[in-house]
């Protein structure tokens, strides 16, 4: 049997259902096995990024394994940024990689390569990987490869990758001779035990006046989302979620504030900013959460941290924030273990913090009333607009930048839909091929696909991938001419010098529209608010893919936005704990709608 076969056939019994690959050299035995095992399909995108983020985006929404394979030398390489964001994501990958064979290596000769394309590929990417590995013995391949995927899922998830050399690849070995991998602490099954920890919580949760839930990718990642739904009805709480879990919970949700921090909705910061006990699971409370410093987050709270990583918790004693309650432990075991517990509690009803905050909700909406009576297209608008006409169950992905800033203060998600996109590291150009990946994990469902205009720059090439395979992907381009968010930041802090985010600073731009067409896809354009109902509507109840253009002026800021470095306290009212038991209803302070905060 051909080692590639092997591979293939070990694939298929792991429950890898796509490979998105791209052809080389030192790939081609692996992809023709691939071809011919049942059970596996290989899609071809036209850059390996591209593949790379479209597997990563097929694992976020499927909760598979998503793999993507590349050649040696550049080919792998093409790779790095779509590893690096499943790694800062903690999404469970597999890279496949083929290198040059083993007698091509350069090993220690002290050259820098003797085989064509030769690239020491693993030890670039040790840092970004939960495991990468070389194979240099045909017969410790199924154990590397079970390794691998072991190690993707144990603990904190991430990418792993297995190179190849092309001599082993196409080598005839016998399977039942073939090393496997035996992970020795599933031997002996363990049940985290958190009754200690959950016991300080529930003594915080029965005496907090302001008690806030903050959510976080965890959630999906635990795959625990219909018991962390019924948690968020038992608690009754306000409910606040990272930017990875805004779908968790629909929009009408009398618990649902939104997304907080640097760029989150005022209300949901108010929020955080004013709650007496913090009950974080799943994030890992990064400093777009917390501002800067962290030390003024969540001022008067104590924190109860649920996190898998205890790095995550013990960096907040650098960054001088105290979490009172560390909790080093899966969502997946904390949740239910919570849930059984309050079963038997009945926590004090905290319906005053629930109106405040209520209050705040509508006070301080993301689309003003005034955004509607606007001539010309207004982003806010035109996310609100969309989040109404959006179908339950709908996947979502965005690009970075304000595509992803407008949608995640503006858009009001419905009961089932995903919401996709690289957040901690946050790559230009992922949220066409993440489309796609989202496409082939649920064939037939239909995507929307938020780009901006600079972000789609960077894989427009994929429009062509979502042509050939007649994918359902609804593209709405925010098209600003320029790179709006980081023009933002010239204002800021550079005298609003445009330099490389402008056409005159020196970007180009196509005619966007000329492009789709030329690809395939029918398209239409939007630049007035008056005509984005019709026209979005169009768009989404057109069969098969679609291209909008939304034509939005260059001015348009991301409001708000807590200028860094400054704290999120910035963005509204503080109250301490007298001022909040002393009035039966708290008027919040005048919060000024300035851009920057």
């Amino acid at each position: 049997m051909k080692l590639s076969d092997c591979v293939a056939s070990f694939l298929a019994n792991h429950g890898v259902r796509h490979v998105f690959a791209i052809s080389g050299g030192a790939s081609l035995h692996l992809i023709h096995s691939i071809a011919e095992v049942d059970g596996v399909e290989y899609i071809c995108p036209q850059h390996e990024q591209a593949g790379a983020m479209a597997a990563d985006a097929y694992s976020r929404a499927s909760g598979e394994i998503g793999c993507a394979l590349a050649t040696s030398g550049p080919g792998a390489t093409n790779l790095i940024t779509g590893i690096a964001s499943a790694y800062y994501d903690s999404v469970p990958m597999l890279f496949l990689t083929g290198n040059v064979a083993t007698f091509r290596s350069k090993g220690d000769t002290g050259v820098r390569q003797i085989g064509f394309q030769e690239t020491d590929f693993v030890e670039m990417c040790r840092t970004i990987t939960n495991y990468a590995v070389l194979v240099n013995e045909p017969y410790k391949t199924l154990y590397e490869f079970e390794k691998a995927l072991y190690l993707a899922r144990k603990g904190r998830p991430g990418p792993v990758i297995v190179d190849i050399p092309d001599d082993l690849q196409r080598m005839d070995i016998d399977p039942e001779k073939m090393e496997h991998f035996i992970a020795l602490d599933e031997c002996i099954p363990k049940d985290a035990d958190l009754s200690k920890d959950i016991d300080s919580v529930i003594a915080c949760l029965r005496t907090a006046d302001r008690p806030v839930l903050i959510l976080g990718w965890g959630i999906h990642l635990a795959q625990i989302e219909d018991q962390t739904r019924v948690l968020v009805d038992a608690l009754d709480i306000p409910v606040v979620m990272t930017w990875a879990a805004v779908d968790l919970l629909p929009g009408d949700h009398p618990c649902n504030f939104g997304g907080f921090g640097t760029h989150g909705v005022r209300y949901a910061n108010f929020v955080v900013q004013n709650a007496d006990f913090i009950l974080s699971i799943g994030s890992r409370l990064d400093t777009k959460a917390t501002g800067s410093p962290p030390s003024s987050f969540a001022r008067e709270a104590k924190i109860a941290m649920v996190e898998i990583d205890p790095s995550e918790i013990q960096k907040f004693r650098k960054l001088g924030r105290n979490i009172d309650i560390s909790i080093a432990a899966d969502a997946r075991d904390f949740v239910p273990q919570l849930l059984q517990r309050l079963s038997s509690e009945k926590l004090p009803s905290v319906s005053r913090w629930l109106e405040l905050a209520g209050e705040w909700k509508l006070k301080y909406p993301a689309c003003l009333p005034g955004y509607s009576q606007e001539m010309l297209l207004n982003p806010y608008y035109m996310v609100e607009i969309l989040s109404r006409l959006s179908k339950e169950d709908e996947l979502i992905v965005s690009e970075t930048g304000c595509a992803l800033a407008w949608m995640m203060q503006g858009f009001r998600f419905k009961k089932g839909q995903r919401f996709f996109h690289a957040f901690n590291y946050t790559p230009m150009g992922y949220g066409l091929p993440a489309a796609i990946g989202a496409a082939f994990a649920f064939p037939g469902k239909r995507v929307l696909c938020v780009a901006g205009d600079g972000s789609l720059q960077m894989n427009i090439q994929e429009l062509v991938t979502v042509i050939r395979h007649n994918l359902p992907i609804k593209i709405l381009l925010i098209n600003n001419h320029g790179h709006s968010m980081v023009q933002q930041t010239q204002e800021m802090w550079l005298d609003g010098k445009y330099y490389a985010t402008t056409v005159e600073g020196g970007l180009a731009f196509p005619d966007f529209l000329r492009v789709a067409d030329a690809y395939g896809f029918p398209t239409d354009t939007v630049a007035l608010n008056s005509e984005i109902e019709d026209k979005l509507t169009k768009a989404l109840e057109s069969p098969g893919p679609f291209f909008l253009n939304l034509e939005i002026e260059a001015t348009h800021r991301v409001i708000p936005q807590v200028q860094f470095g400054r704290p999120n306290e910035d963005t509204g009212p503080l109250l301490n704990r007298d001022e909040f038991l002393s009035n039966m209803i708290v008027k919040p302070l005048a919060v000024s709608l300035q851009p920057n905060l």
